[in-house]
């Protein structure tokens, strides 16, 4: 009988007939399938088989009956049919009938065999009893196969099809419909399996391939239909915990990990596309278009594969040490996508919000499973770690949100994450404070925008928003406040590393913290704090950022500080000792008891009269400038206080008089030290004007070139200087007396702009918000550039501080004739203004004879001088 015939008559059988003949015709069916080469008769002869004997066949009969023989083969020809459809492709037209039929009829041919795969899959899940994978081993990984296959055919069908696409539309949906109840069916059939304990190495590796399989699925069919993908990824993580004891050892954790994660960014994604287009829409009622009802959809699908990460990483947390990684970057790459972030998408706030809600809690209790992984803690305290700018501020409240669940945590974890690396063989990682810090000084950005957080519960209420210095600020000290004592080491060198780096706002934020832990500590600790800084304070090698952070450190400290300690300090470090200057020249007075105070007053001024007295007796070498100007900052320093003392006002008096009178005005602009003694004495002076002496006041010759100075820097290039020069001739012409020097200095429109605009608050140009973050974008990559180059400089080797100290040469050697001439005229022409004040409004109108005679003889003595000077060649 011919394969032909044979099916023919099989055909017209009933199932009373077919179950009588089954011994005898199904090996010949099977054996004809095997044997054909023809793929219509393949298809046929596998229809006859599942419709008409498969019924009849028990469990035990399925594997060897007829699931080995056959089932290879349809994966065999059902791979040919797809390749026969991509040879011809090509010539496929409207216009070619015969090709037209041909490629459906192909088409039609995999959707049957589709069909009686199904028929498979219904007549195993028609057993009641349980059975093992052993009895279906062939079914499993021959549908996975052809659905693969079916699958990516569907997803690659525009491109493969091109404009001749509805030629074979129909077929296509019927092939997806059929390919989708297949797997539905199949994903039903792999929950009636059930494993024992002692199943065997290969039933275990067929369950592996199953789970690996659908998970190839997974990535093909994330754009294709929402529920198949949904239901896929229940079948995987279901499957692998169902055999967990027997499988997490082979299965293939890391793409399962990675690929939860690109689901669940891909879906968040979507969801914000769709956010998106309802805003640009800007519809009244949103919750009735049908944008909405898609993004409720994709919103749950972002809830969906959040939790299943959530449950994946629950399970199987020992074996995700590879993807922790992934994990540190998904956390991140979501929480880019919300607000504080600076460039998140515009979409309307509520539905930012049912999204944040939806995604960020199933991660937070992500985040707390992980906590005690090492490796997770490793990737997010490492010192390498790159991230984009749009990622510094995750990055910044990921750590902020660790550093509240650290109370929460036992004390293996707790120092896990305070303790960072210690050894060179250790992978290098920071302590969570360190990464804290190290991470707020990488959000310039958000800090100039600057971007605002909420505030944390006060009295029962909840403050209303506050800037992210705040935000760290805060959460850092409720962690400090909740720390064990022996974790202090660490956050102590951490805050001191971040007082010594370049960036002042981080220096600010750690001197806050450390505050707050001198305050929330014992004296003896808070004295103990002072005592390490006013040491490095010494140590300091020039007038770096690193001595302006650490005196600003030990400013703060002072204050709180008990009296006993402060008198203490001042017997450690006395100012009346030359290496102390540098520490007193940075405090402040007020910060101290008054005991303490009259001490540091009386040593500084008495220390002052001696460094100028030496200065005078080694003959004015500009080589001791230096000393001169540090001692000069202290005396500033006593000179800003309230309630001075007689005493200290007419020392400090005789100290600037002394000064002014050995000021050169070529050797300032020539010298950079006369320059800082020139700036210190203007201050000082400021601040005792009232109790310096006519003709010393004269001396400074400061007012008829205020106008010059300040015409010059209002036309300044930079806008950082412009700034400064508009506040000060601001704050000046509203207190000076002496308006002629504004009408001198708005001589040009250019500057009365510049000035009426500042004054007013004008903004002369509006900048739109995109333009803005542009630019400060430009600007924080200059900044952190010019900190690092801070920071190269200060830890290379062979960098020696920079002074401004020129060799020590007597100054009167170092002036040329001229220099003398200018110094001497500059003296003769004080003293005499300061004579014609004295002769003012206010004195005798008739001064004693014995003037007179003086002047004359003053008179002749410059008649002769000019006498001389003609007579000179």
């Amino acid at each position: 009988m011919s394969q032909v015939t044979l099916l023919d008559e099989v055909s017209q059988w009933n199932q009373e007939t077919c179950q009588q003949e089954l011994k005898t015709v199904l090996p010949k069916l099977v054996a004809m399938h095997h044997d054909t080469d023809s793929w219509e008769e393949h298809t046929n002869i596998l229809q006859t088989i599942t419709s008409k004997f498969l019924p009849h066949l028990s469990l035990s009969e399925l594997k060897t009956g007829c699931f080995s023989t056959v089932l290879p083969k349809v994966v065999k020809v059902f791979a040919g049919l797809l390749e026969e459809i991509s040879k011809q492709i090509g010539g496929l037209s409207s216009q070619n009938t015969e090709l037209h039929v041909f490629v459906r009829n192909i088409l039609k041919m995999m959707v049957q065999t589709l069909e009686s795969l199904s028929g498979c899959v219904r007549h195993v899940n028609s057993f009641e009893e349980s059975f093992s994978i052993d009895n279906i081993r062939s079914l499993p990984s021959c549908i996975l196969r052809v659905l693969k296959d079916t699958f990516q055919h569907c997803k690659d069908s525009e491109v493969i099809y091109s404009g001749r696409l509805s030629l074979v539309g129909d077929l296509l949906q019927g092939l997806f419909k059929e390919a989708y109840s297949l797997q539905k069916g199949l994903m039903e059939l792999l929950d009636k399996i059930n494993l024992e304990d002692t199943a065997s190495e290969e039933e275990v590796s067929d369950i592996v391939t199953v789970i690996h399989s659908l998970l190839d699925i997974c990535s093909i069919i994330s754009r294709l239909d929402i529920a198949l993908h949904a239901n896929t990824w229940k079948c995987i993580i279901k499957q692998s915990v169902k055999y967990q004891s027997l499988v997490e050892d082979q299965l293939h954790h890391t793409d399962i990990a990675f690929s939860l994660c690109e689901d669940l960014c891909t879906s968040v994604q979507n969801c914000l596309e769709l956010a998106q287009q309802i805003h640009q829409a800007d519809l009244q009622e949103v919750v009735h278009c049908p944008e909405y009802k898609l993004f409720q959809k994709a919103t749950k699908m972002c809830r969906f594969f959040a939790n299943t990460l959530v449950h994946y990483t629950k399970e199987f947390k020992a074996f995700l040490a590879k993807s922790c990684c992934r994990f540190h970057q998904l956390y991140l790459q979501i929480h880019s996508k919300f607000p504080p972030s600076v460039c998140v998408p515009s979409v309307p706030p509520a539905l930012s919000e049912e999204l944040r809600v939806a995604v960020l809690v199933p991660l937070d209790v992500m985040l707390t499973q992980l906590m005690s992984f090492q490796p997770f803690v490793q990737s997010v305290l490492e010192p390498d770690h790159q991230s984009s700018s749009e990622l510094c501020l995750p990055q910044c409240l990921l750590l902020v949100n660790i550093l509240g669940k650290l109370s929460s945590q036992p004390e293996e974890v707790l120092r896990l994450w305070s303790d960072a690396s210690q050894f060179s063989e250790e992978t290098p990682r920071w302590s969570v404070f360190e990464a804290v810090l190290q991470s707020f000084r990488h959000c310039m950005l958000e800090r100039a925008v600057p971007v605002w957080l909420p505030g944390v519960m006060l009295r029962g209420q909840a403050q209303g928003r506050v800037s992210l210095h705040q935000h760290v600020c805060v959460h850092m000290c409720a962690c400090v406040a909740v720390l064990p004592t022996q974790h202090f080491p660490p956050l102590e060198r951490s805050l001191l590393a971040a007082v010594l780096q370049a960036d002042t706002n981080t220096a600010v934020l750690a001197t806050d913290v450390w505050c707050f832990l001198a305050r929330y500590g014992t004296a003896e600790l808070c004295f103990h704090h002072v005592l390490l800084i006013a040491h490095l304070i010494r140590s300091c090698p020039g007038e770096g950022y690193q001595l302006f952070h650490l005196a600003l450190l030990l400013r703060r400290l002072l204050f709180l500080m008990t009296p006993k300690h402060q008198v203490e300090f001042v017997e450690r470090f006395p100012p009346s000792q030359e290496e102390n200057v540098c520490v007193w020249r940075h405090t402040l007075l007020r910060c101290l008891c008054m005991e303490a105070r009259i001490k540091v007053e009386e040593e500084v001024l008495a220390r002052a009269s001696v460094v100028l007295q030496e200065w005078q007796n080694s003959g004015y070498r500009l080589g001791d400038i230096p000393r001169l100007n540090q001692i000069l900052g202290c005396v500033l320093l006593v000179m800003g206080g309230s309630g001075l003392q007689a005493e200290c006002v007419l020392s400090s008096v005789k100290i600037i008089s002394q000064l002014w009178s050995r000021m050169s005005s070529n050797q300032v602009q020539v010298h950079p030290p006369l320059q800082c003694t020139v700036k210190l004495l203007l201050s000082l002076s400021a601040v005792l004007i009232k109790s310096v002496e006519p003709h010393v006041i004269v001396q400074c010759q400061v007012l008829p070139r205020i106008s010059a100075l300040f015409n010059g820097l209002l036309t300044h290039p930079s806008w950082l200087i412009l700034h400064h020069v508009l506040e000060a001739f601001g704050l000046f012409a509203e207190i000076t007396n002496h308006e002629e020097v504004i009408s001198q200095t708005l001589t040009s429109e250019e500057v009365k702009t510049k000035v009426l605009n500042f004054l007013s608050k004008t903004v002369s140009l509006q900048e739109s918000e995109e333009l803005r973050l542009e630019r400060l974008k430009e600007w924080r990559s200059i900044i952190e550039k010019h900190c690092e180059q801070m920071e190269r400089e200060n830890s290379s080797p062979e960098h020696t501080p920079v002074t401004e100290e020129p060799c020590p040469k007597k100054a009167r050697q170092e002036t040329n004739t001229e220099e003398e001439y200018e110094r001497y005229l500059q003296t003769a022409e004080s003293a005499l203004k300061a004579l014609q004040a004295v002769e003012g409004p206010g004195h005798s109108p008739s001064p004693p004879v014995w003037v007179r005679a003086r002047l004359q003889v003053l008179q002749t003595l410059i008649t002769q001088i000019n006498t001389s000077t003609e007579q000179q060649p």
